[in-house]
C-alpha cells in the first residue's frame, strides 16, 4: 500500500468525551467523531477514536504522517490530587518557603480561609547547603557529603517524586544538576524535577510551586505516554506523536515526559488557536473565544487575531474565583478562565432550597441520565434534552442514545420535586444558571483585563458551546456570534493548525541604563538555540520564527510589563526606543508613565516555532437565501418562558448564504447550533454559522 502523504489526527482527550479529527495534506478535514473518554484509561478511547476516522476515511494506520494529541490528564491528576508523593529540596535556611508563601491572606477577614493545597508537608521539605547568589557566582560549595542523609530522608518519607529548588538556581543552574545527578545515583526510581529547567525565573515561591507541580505529575504522565505511544505504535503508527502545550504550541513526547507542568490546559489551547484563526479569516480583530465541553467552559479573550497570554496561572483554588487561592504556576500559557460548568454539571437543590449547578460533572461514566449509563443526577446535558434542545437521533452521530424519559426524572427526582415545581420550569432554571454562571465568568475576566465584551465576536465551540453561545451571549452582553464549521471538535481541529514551538522565560536582572548589549545578545543567544533544539526534535526542516520580549518595571515595582524586543541582535543604539515602548505601554496600562524613574528588566523570553500557514480568506460574499426546514420541533424558549414550534436544520444541507430566524435547532454530528427567538442566522462564505441578535448592527 502507498502511504499517503500529509494525513494527519488530532486527538483531544477530554473529561467526558474524547474528540477526534483526521485532515489531509491541504487541512480538508475527512472525519471526525466524538467517543465517550475511558477515564481508567484514556488511552482506550482515543484508540477507539482513531480508528473510527480511519475506517470513515478509508485510511490504514500506516497512512498517518502526522499525530497530535492534547490531554486533560495533567490538570485533572493536579486537581484530583491524583499525583506522585513528592518532597522537595531547597537551600539551608529556606525550608519554609511553602509555608511562608506571600506572607499574606488571600481573604483578609475570612475567619474560615482554607489555605490552598501545595501538596508538600512540611515533613518532606529538605534542604541542603551550598549557596549560588543572584548574580550566579558561587557564594558556598555544594555539601555533598549531606547527600547521604538526604537519601536516608527521602527513603524514610517514601517519596516517589524530589522537586529541587535552590536559591537563586536560574541565575547558575550547576548545584542543582550536581545535585540531581548525585541523587539519581542512588535513587533511580525517585522521579527529579529541577527548577533550573521546569521554571528558571526569580520568585522562589512560584519557582518552587512550578517545580513541585511539574514533580507531581511526572511519573503519571511519564507512563502515560509511554503506554500512548506503545499502544499506537502497535497499531501500525510510525509517524511522531507531538503533545499539544498549554502556550499554544506543540512538542515532543520527550520533552512532555519532561516538562509535563506544560501540558496543563493545553486542550482548551487548542480551542483558542481555532478561534484566532477563524477570527483572522473573517477579519474579527476583537473575538471572545466560548469552549464549553462536556466538563468544563472556558473562555478566552482574543485581540488583533492573538489570544490572550500569561505566564502564570492558579490550580485548585481554594475559593474558585479569588486570585491567591490556589498554587501558582509559572509557565508560559493561552490566558482564559475556566469554571465547572458542561453538559456533564450536576445540579442539585442545597438545604436552603437553592438551586445549585456544578463544578461537579458526571463525566463520561456514568454521564448524565439521558446518556442510559447509569446516572441519576440531574445533569445540564438532561435540562437541555427535557427542553427539547437535544434531537436524540443525531446526538453522538446516533452511537450514543438518549433517553428523554431518563432525563425527565432526573431532572424531577433531583431538582422539581425540591422545588416545588414542574419539570420544565426545574430544567428552565437549571440552564439560567449555568448559563448566568458562564456569562459572569467572562465579564469578569474581561473586566480583569480592562475590556469590554460588547463589541466582542464570540467564537462558539465545543460539544455544548454552540448549543448554549445565544443565552450566554445575550447575558453577557454579545450581539455577533459565529460558530465555525466542525465545532463540537473544535480544540482537536485547533491542534491541526498550531505550530511546533517552545518557549522560555529565563531572570537575568538589568537596569536600562546599565544593560550590557553584548552579554544580553549572548544570553538570549543561549536561549534561542535551548529552545531551537526542541523544536527541531519535532519539525526537522522548514523555517523558523523567533519571537523575543523583556519583562520590564520601574525600580521598586514588584511587577512587570511585556515588551516586545526587535528582530536580530539588540544594538546600543536602540536602548531609548525600548524604555520608549515601555513608557508607551506602561501610560497605555496606568494612564501616565513616571518620569525620571530608573526601568529594570527582570526576565527575559524567547518562542520559537515553526511557520504557521496563513488562513485562507473567504472568496465573496454569498447571496442571501432562505431555506426551508429539514423538520419541526417544539422547544422550551427562555425568551417568552413557553413552548414554541421551532424549525430543524440539518447544517449540512446549508449553503453559503441560508439564513434563518429563531427559535431553531441547527443539527450536524457532533452538537447542536441553537439560534434563539431573539436571534438570527446566516452562513457565511466559509461555512460559518452567524448569529445575529435581532435589532443589533450586522
Amino acid at each position: 500500500m502507498t502511504k499517503v502523504s500529509g494525513l494527519r489526527v488530532a486527538v483531544d482527550i477530554g473529561g467526558t468525551f474524547t474528540d477526534t479529527v483526521l485532515v489531509d495534506a491541504h487541512g480538508t478535514i475527512l472525519s471526525t467523531n466524538k467517543t465517550p473518554t475511558t477515564p481508567t484509561n484514556p488511552t482506550l478511547g482515543a484508540l477507539e477514536g482513531v480508528s473510527l476516522v480511519l475506517q470513515d476515511a478509508g485510511h490504514d494506520w500506516r497512512d498517518l504522517t502526522g499525530f497530535i494529541h492534547g490531554t486533560t490528564l495533567a490538570t485533572n491528576a493536579l486537581i484530583e490530587r491524583r499525583g506522585a508523593r513528592v518532597a522537595t529540596i531547597t537551600s539551608a535556611g529556606f525550608r519554609d518557603i511553602l509555608e511562608i508563601g506571600y506572607e499574606r491572606r488571600y481573604s483578609q477577614y475570612d475567619i474560615n480561609l482554607q489555605k490552598p493545597d501545595l501538596l508538600v508537608p512540611r515533613s518532606r521539605a529538605f534542604t541542603v547547603g551550598g549557596r549560588i547568589t543572584a548574580t550566579g557566582d558561587e557564594y558556598t560549595p555544594l555539601d555533598e557529603i549531606a547527600v547521604a542523609e538526604l537519601v536516608r530522608q527521602l527513603e524514610d518519607s517514601n517519596a516517589e517524586a524530589v522537586a529541587i529548588c535552590l536559591l537563586h538556581a536560574y541565575a547558575n543552574p550547576t548545584h542543582e544538576h550536581r545535585l540531581k545527578s548525585l541523587l539519581q545515583a542512588q535513587l533511580p526510581d525517585v522521579s527529579i524535577s529541577i527548577s533550573s529547567e521546569v521554571s528558571p525565573e526569580a520568585r522562589e515561591f512560584d519557582r518552587l510551586c512550578t517545580t513541585i507541580a511539574n514533580a507531581y505529575i511526572q511519573p503519571l504522565m511519564a507512563s502515560y505516554l509511554e503506554d500512548f505511544q506503545t499502544r499506537f505504535s502497535s497499531q501500525g503508527v510510525r509517524c511522531p506523536i507531538l503533545m499539544m502545550t498549554a502556550g499554544g504550541g506543540m512538542t515532543t513526547l520527550k520533552t512532555a515526559a519532561a516538562l509535563p507542568i506544560r501540558l496543563v490546559e493545553s486542550g482548551p489551547a487548542g480551542g483558542a488557536i481555532l478561534a484566532a484563526r477563524i477570527a483572522a479569516q473573517v477579519g474579527a480583530e476583537d473575538v471572545l473565544s466560548f469552549d464549553m465541553g462536556g466538563t468544563t467552559a472556558k473562555l478566552c479573550l482574543i485581540d488583533q487575531y492573538q489570544p490572550q497570554s500569561a505566564r502564570r496561572f492558579e490550580i485548585a483554588r481554594a475559593a474558585r474565583f479569588i486570585k491567591g487561592s490556589g498554587m501558582p504556576v509559572r509557565i508560559p500559557v493561552l490566558e482564559m478562565i475556566e469554571i465547572g460548568a458542561g453538559g456533564g454539571s450536576i445540579a442539585s437543590v442545597d438545604r436552603l432550597g437553592r438551586l445549585q449547578v456544578g463544578p461537579e460533572s458526571a463525566g463520561s461514566e456514568p454521564g448524565p441520565a439521558a446518556f442510559s449509563k447509569g446516572g441519576t443526577l440531574a445533569t445540564v446535558t438532561d435540562a437541555d434534552v427535557v427542553q427539547g434542545l437535544i434531537e436524540p437521533s443525531s446526538f453522538a452521530e446516533g452511537r450514543l442514545a438518549i433517553d428523554a424519559e431518563a432525563a425527565s426524572q432526573a431532572i424531577n427526582t433531583n431538582i422539581a420535586e425540591a422545588l416545588e415545581t414542574n419539570i420544565e420550569a426545574a430544567a428552565a432554571g437549571l440552564s439560567e444558571i449555568v448559563d448566568e454562571n458562564m456569562a459572569a465568568a467572562g465579564r469578569m475576566h474581561a473586566v480583569e483585563s480592562g475590556k469590554d465584551l460588547g463589541a466582542r465576536t464570540m467564537i462558539a465551540f465545543g460539544g455544548n458551546g454552540p448549543l448554549h453561545a445565544t443565552r450566554v451571549a445575550r447575558r453577557a452582553g454579545v450581539s455577533r456570534i459565529l460558530v465555525p464549521n466542525d465545532p463540537g471538535v473544535g480544540s482537536a481541529v485547533g491542534f491541526l493548525f498550531a505550530p511546533v514551538s517552545f518557549e522560555i522565560v529565563r531572570s537575568r536582572y538589568s537596569t536600562l541604563e546599565d544593560l550590557d548589549v553584548a552579554a544580553i545578545n549572548a544570553f538570549l543567544g543561549r536561549l534561542i538555540q535551548e529552545a531551537s533544539d526542541v523544536v527541531r526534535a519535532g519539525a526537522p526542516e522548514g523555517h523558523l520564527e523567533i519571537t523575543k520580549s523583556a519583562f520590564m518595571r520601574y525600580r521598586g515595582q514588584g511587577h512587570e510589563i511585556e515588551i516586545p524586543l526587535p528582530s536580530g541582535e539588540l544594538q546600543a543604539d536602540r536602548i531609548a526606543e525600548l524604555q520608549a515602548a515601555f513608557e508607551a505601554e506602561y501610560s497605555a496600562q496606568f494612564s501616565r508613565a513616571v518620569p525620571g524613574m530608573t526601568v529594570e528588566i527582570l526576565n527575559w523570553f524567547v518562542r520559537v516555532a515553526s511557520r504557521d500557514t496563513p488562513p485562507g480568506k473567504p472568496s465573496a460574499t454569498p447571496e442571501v437565501t432562505c431555506a426551508p426546514p429539514n423538520r419541526q420541533t417544539s422547544v422550551f424558549c427562555e425568551v417568552t418562558s413557553q413552548r414554541r414550534p421551532a424549525a430543524i436544520y440539518d447544517r449540512a444541507a446549508l449553503s453559503p448564504g441560508t439564513t434563518l430566524q429563531g427559535p431553531a435547532l441547527i443539527v450536524e454530528p457532533q452538537t447542536t447550533t441553537y439560534v434563539s427567538a431573539d436571534f438570527s442566522a446566516k452562513v457565511d462564505a466559509l461555512g460559518n454559522i452567524l448569529l445575529l441578535k435581532k435589532g443589533s448592527a450586522p
